[in-house]
């Protein structure tokens, strides 16, 4: 049974949402708090953090920091602004997707099917893939270069992987962010941007003069094996 954290201040919001999650046979702790929502990621280790954005105390944006640094769990983020800078700044945090309030149960369902699916690593494709220094366990969802582990927020991680399933390949930026991101994602171009510099500093040796993660003019990026 894989375990939840929602992290939220709305009583009724979540008791609502546990209800849900808990019928789609979910187990699920709750917080009303930023910094008892890090205290329970922390020890119980979920397989996904739902996380709202305006939490007294410590606000979303720095929970999902943290967390970042600390894990590699997926977050959803809950929002009752629509300002895009929100969402973009979230998202560039490390959170994996939003949904903005008010949203549908059946929306909200959709979504954490759907960021849990894609954590989980099929049993038929291989376990280790390798590129140089570098190397990559699918199974466990960690990365490795010269032997020292890499600290990769979970889209960096599925964007490296990516590229090292396709290499010498040219992406433009729209299709790593469907590729990514998926399609309903409402975020723009400039997402993958970030990750792409976020990843190069921690693959490349010198990051401003890249040999690996190639930029394409006019197209998007390209690696080079």
């Amino acid at each position: 049974m894989k375990k939840i954290l929602l992290v939220d201040d709305e009583p009724t919001l979540v008791a609502t949402v546990k209800y849900n999650l808990e019928r789609e046979g979910y187990q699920v702790v709750t917080a009303i708090d930023g910094e008892s929502g890090l205290s329970l990621a922390r020890t119980e280790r979920p397989a996904l953090v739902i996380l709202d954005l305006m939490l007294p105390g410590l606000d979303g944006f720095e929970v999902c920091r943290i967390l970042r640094r600390e894990m590699s769990v997926p977050i959803l983020m809950l929002t009752a602004k629509t300002e895009e800078v929100d969402k973009v700044v979230g998202l560039e945090l490390g959170a994996d997707d939003y949904v903005t309030k008010p949203f549908s149960m059946r929306e909200l369902l959709a979504r954490v099917r759907a960021l849990l699916r894609r954590a989980e690593t099929p049993a038929e494709e291989a376990n280790v893939v390798t590129a140089g220094d570098l190397q990559v366990d699918l199974r466990r969802r960690q990365a490795t270069r010269r032997g020292q582990a890499l600290v990769l927020k979970p889209k960096e991680f599925d964007l490296l992987v990516f590229f090292l399933r396709n290499r010498g390949r040219a992406f433009t930026r729209e299709q790593l962010l469907n590729q990514i991101w998926g399609y309903d994602f409402a975020g723009d171009t400039r997402t993958v941007d970030v990750h792409v510099s976020w990843l190069r500093q921690k693959i490349e040796d010198e990051p401003a003069k890249p040999t690996r993660l190639i930029t394409i003019r006019g197209v998007g990026y390209r690696f080079e094996g």
